[in-house]
């Protein structure tokens, strides 16, 4: 079956016309993510991004549906108190771009239109102010998980790893929105130069790809992993208490991306979908399959003192983008962070 950016489009409306037309749960219903680009494909595969906000709370905030091996629904649910306050709305770094342009699919009562018109009143959206708030929001995550890392005594695994990750994946994306929405994870490495270009510091993108230890492997070393990668993300589906994001349904949403980028001329950027999901997948394993994982973290420089090397390396990499930020601040005639 051929799949184009239209047939998604259209799975996408009759998959809101069937849950939402039957649950009076169902406010609104929204497109989001790639789809919304005129490319949406990576190594011939792609997911729909579906956004249901509810009236109700407590509710299960994400789930993947298989359509073929290579599409999925990726469906978040939100309750409808989350936009209660819309104007907030526009410093924050994911919602904010998540409802500034998506496409709307369904609304019971008038919601959508109020909470975007809020959004983008007075084109403030797009202005240095909310930029340099949204960015910086972003960035103190980042600081904060990066705080934890400092306090660990113990033996680092995958849950440090994993942390280690997340912080250096809000600090990369502090820079991305300086020019734009902040970057998923299958396409972080991806896009990142160009975005750190766009913000005038192009250097950036060598000093992400260093931290991750891109500097430590090259294309030959990663396609090597392919085959241990692939058994643990088989293994990990089963377990229980893997993290929700190593689904059945996205096996070949990340290996034929991996691929796909390890054949392009920047093979390096597969390296962060497929240490990423192997760490998630190591969380739960055990035996051969954790060791093949801690082999290449340990290639990475990612345990052991190595590790501790890192989390100072992160700590300048957050360090200069703190000042980044404050040169844009400065440049606006806006105030400055005085550390974040």
């Amino acid at each position: 079956m051929r799949v184009t950016r239209e047939s998604l489009l259209r799975i996408a409306k009759e998959t809101t016309q069937e849950r939402a037309y039957n649950d009076t749960d169902v406010i609104a219903v929204y497109l989001t993510g790639s789809l919304l680009n005129v490319d949406p494909m990576l190594g011939g595969t792609a997911d729909i991004d579906l956004v249901f906000v509810h009236k109700s709370e407590n509710l299960k905030p994400r789930e993947f549906v298989k359509l073929t091996p290579d599409f999925h629904l990726d469906i978040s649910h939100r309750a409808k108190a989350e936009f209660k306050s819309p104007r907030e709305l526009r410093g924050d770094p994911w919602l904010g771009y998540e409802m500034y342009d998506p496409q709307l699919l369904y609304e019971r009562e008038k919601f959508f239109d109020f909470v975007q018109a809020s959004l983008r009143a007075g084109f403030d959206f797009e202005q240095p102010p909310l930029i340099l708030q949204r960015c910086r929001k972003m960035l103190s995550h980042g600081r904060q998980i990066w705080h934890d890392l400092t306090e660990i005594d113990e033996t680092v695994g995958p849950k440090e790893v994993k942390k280690y990750m997340k912080s250096l994946f809000h600090a990369i994306n502090a820079v991305a929105e300086l020019s734009g929405p902040p970057i998923q994870e299958r396409r972080l490495l991806l896009e990142f130069p160009a975005r750190a270009e766009a913000a005038g510091k192009a250097g950036m993108a060598a000093g992400a790809f260093n931290l991750i230890g891109a500097n430590n492997i090259d294309a030959a070393k990663l396609n090597l992993w392919m085959s241990d990668w692939k058994s643990a993300y088989k293994l990990a589906i089963e377990k229980p208490d893997v993290d929700m994001r190593i689904n059945s349904a996205r096996t070949n949403y990340y290996e034929k991306a991996i691929k796909a980028m390890l054949e392009d001329k920047t093979p390096l950027a597969a390296l962060w979908p497929l240490f990423h999901t192997w760490t998630l997948c190591a969380e739960v394993l055990e035996g051969d399959h954790f060791n093949f994982w801690q082999s290449a973290a340990n290639d990475l420089g990612l345990l052991g003192e190595n590790f501790q090397q890192r989390v100072e390396g992160l700590d300048h990499f957050i360090d200069e983008i703190e000042i980044i930020l404050d040169d844009v601040a400065i440049e606006n005639g806006l105030e400055t962070s005085g550390g974040l």
